[in-house]
């Protein structure tokens, strides 16, 4: 049977057999592989990754089957998740592009590779679990985030390693991981054997992914105490109350497009309590592109809003697939008066009798709305040490 030698800050276990579950045991010191000098997790005492708390009125998940998360799983894809030897120059990490500072998004307009910089803006990955959508990407070309997570990997412009044009490919890489010491112990640590292979990294890195969760923030606190999302929060200022209120419910037109009662509607698209967005979300009329004059008009996807900005109302990085602006009057200002020229794949709920909306917002509403997103954010996901990078410096 095989067999797995694991240390971490001096401590040495030993596991007999494939069962993941099974309980660690001492080894004898004549048999220790240690990695204490470059990993800074306690394998004797894992994070909780698995059983995280979770509101019950949060139903949507996009896990795949047969790949929940476990904390051996996870931990491997913290690993995977900061180590800039995924990329072919040993310069660029999944976390290079995804920092836990600004809720795992960028600051950066576009974020830089090996070969150059990405067409699109970096989605913040914060809850990216919770949402019933479950393909990836601006444009939704991943079909789920398993595969979504080599995908960058097998980018020449983001790691590197696409197989085209004298770049290595997949394989490489899997070859690369297997003659790093600590790699082959940490897959068999996770899934009882030694094997790398492309869909063992893409569950790890999924499984760490979808344990990167926020749900301390006010909204939560109030939404605990609330029959459902539309009852006034007990905890809310009257000003945020009135930014859920215009949030939540639809607008009512004229014929002419223009809004003449009801709310902004924002919930259409952005579906409460998770704030993730509907899969039959079409484009939001965002079609710009910052590194073409070729309109994008197949951007159907967003993150979701929880921590889009922090408690304070600072930007986690800018808004988004084009980079636009780190001010949330500017993505308002967008939606307060749509324009459909161009554009053929516009989500019909912004454009109502045929005709681009026109929200009218007054500044009373502008400031009610921003003052309720801050309402999303959280603040242990930029703290916690189990979603930080795990290297030592």
């Amino acid at each position: 049977m095989k067999s797995i030698i694991l240390v971490l800050m001096g401590s040495l276990m030993f596991s007999c057999g494939n069962d993941e579950n099974e309980d660690l045991i001492p080894i004898t010191e004549n048999e220790t592989l240690n990695f204490s000098d470059v990993l800074s997790i306690n394998f004797e005492n894992l994070p909780n990754y698995s059983n995280q708390s979770v509101p019950n009125y949060i139903n949507r998940d996009n896990t795949t089957f047969g790949n929940d998360i476990t904390d051996e799983g996870a931990t491997l894809g913290r690993v995977l998740f900061y180590d800039n030897q995924l990329s072919v120059d040993n310069s660029i990490a999944c976390a290079s592009c995804h920092k836990q500072t600004f809720a795992f998004g960028d600051n950066m307009q576009a974020s830089s590779g090996v070969n150059g910089v990405t067409g699109r803006h970096s989605m913040r990955l914060v809850n990216a679990r919770f949402s019933t959508e479950n393909h990836f990407f601006w444009d939704e070309r991943a079909s789920n985030l398993e595969t979504q997570t080599t995908m960058p990997i097998q980018d020449h412009i983001e790691m590197g390693f696409s197989g085209n044009d004298g770049d290595p490919n997949f394989n490489d890489l899997i070859s690369k991981l297997e003659n790093i010491e600590y790699y082959p112990a940490l897959f068999n640590f996770a899934f009882g054997s030694e094997e790398i292979s492309e869909a063992r990294i893409q569950n790890a890195l999924a499984q760490f992914v979808r344990s990167i969760q926020s749900f301390d923030s006010k909204y939560d606190a109030g939404r605990i105490l609330a029959i459902n999302d539309g009852q006034p929060f007990q905890n809310f200022t009257n000003e945020e109350n009135l930014g859920k209120q215009l949030f939540l419910q639809p607008p009512v037109f004229n014929n002419q497009g223009a809004r003449i009662a009801g709310g902004i509607g924002c919930a259409g698209c952005h579906q409460a309590p998770e704030f993730s967005i509907d899969p039959n979300s079409l484009n939001n009329g965002v079609i710009g592109s910052i590194n073409s004059t070729i309109p994008d008009l197949i951007v159907t996807r967003s993150p979701s809003l929880r921590d889009v900005i922090k408690t304070d109302g600072t930007a986690n990085g800018q808004f988004m697939h084009i980079g636009v602006s780190t001010n949330l009057n500017t993505v308002l200002s967008h939606y307060n008066s749509i324009i459909l020229a161009g554009n053929n794949n516009l989500d019909p709920r912004l454009s109502p009798n045929g005709i681009g909306q026109q929200l009218n917002l007054t500044q009373v509403e502008r400031d009610a709305i921003i003052a309720f997103i801050a309402t999303l954010a959280g603040n242990e996901i930029y703290t916690n040490d189990k979603w930080s990078s795990p290297f030592i410096p």
